[in-house]
């Protein structure tokens, strides 16, 4: 069964940092790219960043590009969001999905984790 977990959500100050993580089991993790997105209230969700399954190559959204960092540690099957310089409008349930394949992008995921909610704080 595949799994997609992810932590590390909460409460921040504006300014703030937090790094979310997501566990994956349940399929051949070096084997998808994986990618972090996001809904805020009233809103439709967005892609945020994605990182291709093999030479780490990364793709960011306009409104978190030089803020956010994604990785992933295959060892570990797991893929983090470091983000930085937070701000309200950041505030969201963030998802991570993945996509069998190499490519960055994150156009068609085939799996869905439940969400994590960050809240940032004015």
């Amino acid at each position: 069964e595949v799994q997609l977990v992810e932590s590390g959500g909460g409460l921040v100050q504006a300014g703030g940092s937090l790094r979310l993580s997501c566990a994956a089991s349940g399929f051949t993790f070096d084997d998808y790219a994986i990618g972090w997105f996001r809904q805020a209230p009233g809103k439709e969700r967005e892609g945020v960043s994605c990182i291709g399954s093999r030479d780490d190559s990364t793709n960011y959204a306009d409104s978190v590009k030089g803020r956010f960092t994604i990785s992933r540690d295959n060892a570990k099957n797991t893929v983090y969001l470091q983000m930085s310089s937070l701000k309200p409008e950041d505030t969201a349930v963030y998802y991570c999905a993945v996509e069998r394949g190499s490519s960055p992008l994150c156009a068609a995921m085939d799996y869905w984790g439940k969400g994590t909610l960050v809240t940032v704080s004015s």
